[in-house]
């Protein structure tokens, strides 16, 4: 499998860190990163393209695949589709994260998530690791909403939670930290597309 190498970041940036299997990366993908972007004030941001989610069950398409049709649908100067997690060896975020504060002692990562991640995160691996080390922005998706403010680290992390209109100091925020912004969503999934057998038909050429 082509490797992309590891991105650059300089000391001091806040780098929001967006994974995920991307099976298949869409433009809803696209307008969170940027939306979330926007709203809590990152430098840039990183899609991890997985290897596989420890989550679920079956697997997804090759990686290259998945990698090559991110970079398609995914372009803007300031957003880097990389393939960390297959160079470090990683599948867990937690374990993701550890690495990567080793590789980058001096930037300031913040997880992004949606909404609907926030709803099961108690089920991650090392969840309140995940949000003791870095902050954390969700961004709502329809339907979300609700069972993501009622989730178990909702409740937990209550008193941590950055109110929306301060929502651009989140990259600066020392952990545990996190913000739940409203934004006008693109109403699409990949579960979707793949149903509908818009994306495993296809076959990359040669």
């Amino acid at each position: 499998m082509e490797r992309y190498g590891i991105p650059y970041a300089r000391p001091g940036q806040v780098v929001g860190l967006f994974g995920g299997s991307f099976d298949p990366p869409h433009q809803g993908h696209v307008h969170v990163t940027l939306e979330a972007m926007k709203a809590f004030g990152l430098d840039r941001v990183w899609w991890l393209v997985s290897p596989g989610n420890p989550l679920k069950e079956r697997g997804p398409a090759p990686m290259d695949r998945r990698m090559a049709a991110a970079r398609n649908v995914m372009q803007h100067p300031r957003v880097e589709v990389t393939d960390i997690e297959a160079l470090t060896g990683t599948r867990a975020t937690a374990d993701t994260l550890t690495a990567l504060q080793r590789l980058y002692p001096q930037v300031r990562f913040v997880w992004l998530m949606g909404a609907d991640n926030l709803a099961q995160f108690h089920r991650w691996k090392d969840w309140r690791g995940i949000m003791d080390s870095v902050p954390v922005g969700v961004v709502a998706r329809p339907g979300d909403r609700i069972s993501a403010r009622m989730s178990r680290a909702a409740r937990v992390y209550a008193k941590y939670r950055i109110d929306g209109q301060a929502r651009h100091l989140l990259g600066r925020a020392q952990a545990p930290a996190w913000c739940f912004v409203n934004v006008p969503m693109v109403d699409v999934s990949s579960t979707e597309i793949r149903t509908r057998g818009e994306w495993r038909a296809e076959v990359l050429p040669e």
